[in-house]
């Protein structure tokens, strides 16, 4: 059987492959937590697999580190809104202002030594998928950052990819009790919206727990 197939935005992984799976909330740069995280869980670098909701960047001390986490054999991350704001400000003449605004600042503080690098993996970083379906036997679980913007799941679905890194009007309408589950998938897991506790809303789990606010950072295992 194929790993992962990439089709345009989407990533399938065969999740049968590793001996246990983790999703991780949104980094925002802190990176040590990350490895707190993996050194308590015992996370074993040769057999497992780390997927990230994305937003690696800003806000936290140590972005760098936590871009250079999509190079490495064990980790996956989806691209988060932060990636595309940094990503949309240095090579598509996006808006600089508000990437900083929003955390983005630490960049303009690196010295021309720190900025290639950065650059370097910012600019890989624009190949990131959007959305990351796990399979393991008969259970299917879907990773995006903000949402998947359409009710039925289907891997290579033509969807609002703004919607995908942005939108949080799912999460907002079930706290009206508006929505219910999605089908296509087991569990549908994402970050973006930050509280101090995971969300769990019919077969849609939020996961950033606000880490770099002093939150924790939350590890959700998958298999």
């Amino acid at each position: 059987m194929v790993n992962e197939i990439r089709n345009g935005n989407y990533l399938k992984i065969n999740g049968d492959q590793y001996r246990h799976i983790h999703v991780v909330g949104d980094l925002h740069g802190c990176y040590q937590p990350l490895m707190d995280k993996l050194q308590q869980i015992d996370f074993n670098y040769e057999n497992d697999l780390l997927i990230s909701v994305g937003d690696l960047i800003d806000r936290g001390d140590r972005n760098i580190e936590c871009l250079d986490l999509i190079t490495q054999p064990w980790f996956r991350a989806v691209r988060g809104n932060h990636e595309q704001m940094a990503i949309d400000a240095l090579f598509h003449n996006g808006n600089s202002n508000l990437w900083f605004y929003n955390g983005g600042d630490w960049f303009s503080r690196l010295d021309a030594e720190q900025e290639i690098p950065a650059r370097m993996l910012l600019k890989r970083a624009e190949q990131l998928p959007l959305v990351i379906e796990v399979n393991m036997g008969h259970k299917k679980i879907v990773v995006a950052h903000a949402d998947y913007p359409d009710d039925e799941y289907e891997f290579g679905k033509s969807v609002d990819w703004f919607d995908v890194i942005w939108n949080r009007g799912r999460i907002y309408n079930a706290g009206d009790d508006i929505g219910g589950e999605m089908t296509g998938a087991d569990l549908f897991i994402f970050g973006h919206t930050p509280a101090p506790l995971t969300k769990q809303n019919w077969n849609q789990l939020y996961i950033d727990t606000g880490a770099v606010f002093g939150h924790g950072l939350h590890m959700e295992q998958i298999k």
